[in-house]
């Protein structure tokens, strides 16, 4: 454990945090832009795609992110990180040798598996390195690892595909995170939990039930988990088959799909998950409401932008509008993420985070990609190579729900937040 640290030392940690994070969704997501070619290569049909995709990986990376979680609020995070990390990047470079569509759906377990202990101890280590009024940025920076990896998963994946082969691109980047691995376990110290908290109150452990009925008193922490799993069916289900919708839509090469989503899902994605942590920051010093408010506003926003693009005739057309998506896409990141770490103990902060990102990703990775590809089965009778475009239509709705279930948690933030009492004095 370590006590008080420089700036610069906390910066190190957030950057290889973000790279780490940035990894975690390289491997996550790189399988959507190589949909075709495994589509083609393997014979598999849209909702394949999306149960190997979204289901099978959500399933085992939600529920095992609890008890994850659980040992990171008892055990070292940065090990736990260090474990996960080798685990997650290892299977992905064992998906390049996938044969068959059960090889390919096992090796997409197993990174499942790995990335259940990427996420949750990472949130409460930001917050142990970082004062409460500096934690919505803080978050908000370490989900720049959701457009950078989003990003650099589709355009190195899809670069890498046309140039030689899916199977090299899942290597590539597997390798590529297990040689992070020791830099992490090197580099990465334990900080003190709650120590920018006020007083750090010692006694019992506390148990997986003491959590869940602090929660339980706690409405917004729901309302904010499915806000942003309303959110998130349509988020995942866009990272995954937007390529596809360009390719089949458009008649993009792997390539052109691979920069103009590549790209700007990147640049993007930045900006918006930074508007979000910067206008939570910012506002909701004077009112804890803004911790809803504001990703309320932004992500119902979106809706109309993506309806009007999946529907746009030209490429320039569709593409402008889905820049609206990829922009405010992720924006709730921070604001919630923060309001999260504030809505319970220090010492709960890490199971916390498993209980939200078990609605979330059961919810957003496994509901949305499968529910967009089974969609589009469905669809395609009618509407052809189209019935694609149509799924994602019938999917943006999900945006309206999300931005008013934020707008329902805004109300209850400031009486539920967690407010520290003072250690009982010694002696």
């Amino acid at each position: 454990m370590i006590g008080p640290m420089s700036t610069a030392y906390r910066v190190y940690v957030l950057a290889i945090l973000v790279v780490v994070y940035t990894f975690n969704f390289i491997d996550r997501v790189i399988v959507g832009i190589l949909a075709e070619p495994i589509k083609r290569d393997l014979g598999l049909t849209d909702t394949q795609l999306g149960l190997m995709s979204g289901t099978a990986f959500a399933l085992f990376y939600t529920v095992l992110g609890i008890p994850v979680a659980r040992l990171a609020d008892r055990r070292s995070r940065t090990w736990i990180m260090t474990a996960a990390l080798a685990l997650w990047s290892g299977f992905t470079a064992l998906c390049g040798q996938a044969a068959s569509f059960v090889q390919l759906l096992a090796a997409r377990i197993g990174v499942g598996v790995g990335e259940a202990g990427g996420v949750a101890p990472a949130f409460a280590l930001v917050s142990d390195y970082f004062p409460p009024q500096q934690r919505a940025r803080a978050l908000a920076v370490f989900s720049f690892g959701i457009p950078i990896g989003s990003g650099l998963g589709t355009l190195l994946g899809g670069l890498v595909a046309s140039a030689v082969d899916w199977r090299i691109a899942f290597l590539s980047v597997g390798i590529a995170g297990l040689a992070l691995t020791p830099i992490f376990r090197l580099t990465v110290r334990e900080p003190v939990r709650g120590g920018y908290d006020g007083p750090v109150v010692t006694g019992p452990q506390t148990s997986f039930g003491d959590v869940l009925r602090v929660l339980a008193r706690k409405p917004s922490f729901f309302l904010l988990a499915f806000a942003a799993s309303s959110s998130s069916i349509v988020g995942y289900g866009l990272l995954f088959w937007t390529p596809s919708f360009f390719i089949r839509s458009h008649g993009l090469t792997l390539a052109q799909t691979a920069w103009l989503v590549g790209i700007g899902t990147l640049v993007f994605g930045i900006v918006g998950i930074w508007l979000g942590g910067w206008l939570g920051d910012r506002l909701g010093t004077r009112r804890k409401a803004a911790y809803g408010i504001v990703p309320g506003i932004l992500i119902a926003a979106i809706a109309p932008f993506l309806a009007i693009g999946v529907l746009a005739p030209s490429l320039l057309a569709a593409f402008l509008m889905f820049s609206v998506p990829m922009t405010l896409g992720a924006s709730w990141t921070g604001p919630t993420y923060s309001a999260l770490q504030h809505l319970v103990a220090p010492q709960m902060r890490a199971t916390a985070s498993a209980i939200f990102l078990f609605i979330i990703n059961l919810v957003g990775i496994g509901g949305g990609t499968l529910f967009v590809g089974a969609l589009s089965d469905f669809l395609a009778p009618r509407f052809g190579i189209d019935a694609l475009r149509y799924a994602i239509l019938v999917a943006s709705s999900f945006y309206l729900l999300s931005g008013a279930l934020f707008w329902l948690a805004s109300g209850r933030l400031d009486r539920e937040w967690h407010r520290p009492t003072a250690a009982a004095p010694r002696g």
